[in-house]
């Protein structure tokens, strides 16, 4: 019932976050809105954008399943993918892909950067045949065209031969998705963090502790979690979009349901990039709403923040407990990808004590947008 009245509050709110943007992509955003929430658009008329993105779950996917929720379920209720859906909320500010001055893969939308651009993102799962599954542009057309509001739309804003062409079309889809996932509803900056910089809000002993490890030296997480350097910057996105391989071992229970076989080489699976040593990367996420958005990392391989957290300290420390994965009492997985572990840069910094690891998961509670407060109490 609390999820449903978050999703409530969301969908509510939609119309007034929209005025944030120009006038004269309104309408477009209002399109892309209901192609998001629209089940007709799938194989089976079964799932819609918003079925792995929900609103009410931080635009991550909430579902329960056979693993867990590690993984998505497609349109058929039966196929399983083998990436963790990562939220959308704040994606509009992840740039495009590109390669910076360092030479450095950056940005671009799903784990490996493939879309380019959020547009590009959008598209994608309509055709994906363990998602959407639609077979082809033109079957998604056919449905585009079975509802008499779309028709009016689409030639208003894109002209009426738009929908003749099946690829133009999808074009205009994604174009249109992207545009309503620009909206203030995704990327709100109203999280008690913000609410701290602005001064509305005083942080707790352990989220200030929190606070204090995240940015110090001590622990590395500023590494790749900080896209501005200096403390207390409004509007910090806690990722720096690019690409790193952390060494995390495959998802054992996905890979038995979903009958994958093949290691996920991330980065290097772009069809962009061609060289070796990118395999295994995968782009750093936000850290805002993670601590709403289990599971964790890039195949939902941990269930737990703190887990997460302490799967660092395996680099750093060569006891027994730094090597045991809480959740199964057992050691860590070995690395789907080993070749490329960058150790200089997880071999940085002090321990993760559990007392460390508790603070740095308050100050991640603290990252929350404030809509989605409640669900910290779930």
């Amino acid at each position: 019932m609390l999820l449903r009245y978050v999703y409530i509050v969301a969908l509510l709110i939609t119309s007034s976050s929209c005025t944030s943007i120009e006038e004269s992509t309104f309408e477009m955003a209002e399109l892309g809105q209901a192609l998001f929430f629209d089940t007709n658009l799938s194989l089976t008329r079964n799932q819609s954008c918003s079925s792995c993105h929900e609103p009410g779950a931080a635009f991550s996917d909430n579902r329960a399943n056979i693993v867990g929720g590690a993984v998505s379920i497609g349109d058929d209720s039966r196929s399983l993918g083998d990436r963790n859906t990562p939220s959308i909320a704040y994606a509009d500010q992840v740039p495009n892909f590109h390669v910076n001055q360092d030479g450095e893969y950056v940005g671009g939308l799903f784990l490996d950067g493939r879309s380019a651009t959020q547009a590009e993102q959008a598209q994608e799962p309509f055709l994906n045949p363990v998602e959407m599954a639609m077979p082809n542009s033109a079957a998604l057309v056919d449905r585009i065209r079975e509802n008499p509001s779309y028709l009016a739309s689409f030639s208003a804003l894109f002209g009426r031969r738009i929908l003749d062409d099946p690829d133009s079309a999808l074009t205009a889809i994604g174009e249109s998705i992207a545009t309503f996932e620009r909206s203030d509803l995704f990327s709100s900056f109203d999280s008690k963090y913000d609410r701290f910089i602005r001064g509305e809000y005083v942080l707790s002993a352990e989220e200030e502790l929190g606070r204090m490890l995240f940015f110090s030296q001590l622990i590395s997480c500023h590494g790749c979690h900080l896209l501005d350097q200096r403390e207390n910057t409004q509007h910090e996105l806690f990722t720096d979009h690019t690409y790193h391989n952390i060494g995390l071992p495959v998802n054992d229970a996905v890979r038995a349901r979903n009958g994958v076989s093949e290691p996920d080489v991330g980065l290097l699976g772009n069809p962009r990039v061609d060289d070796s040593s990118h395999a295994g990367k995968f782009r750093v996420p936000s850290l805002r709403n993670v601590a709403v958005t289990a599971p964790y990392m890039h195949n939902g391989v941990f269930q737990d923040l703190e887990t997460a957290i302490l799967f660092y300290d395996k680099f750093l420390l060569s006891t027994i407990g730094a090597n045991t994965n809480p959740e199964t009492s057992k050691p860590w997985g070995e690395p789907e990808v080993a070749e490329n572990i960058e150790l200089n840069l997880l071999q940085q910094g002090q321990p993760i004590t559990p007392r460390r690891a508790s603070a740095l998961a308050a100050f991640l509670r603290a990252l929350t947008d404030e809509r989605y407060e409640p669900l910290l109490e779930q």
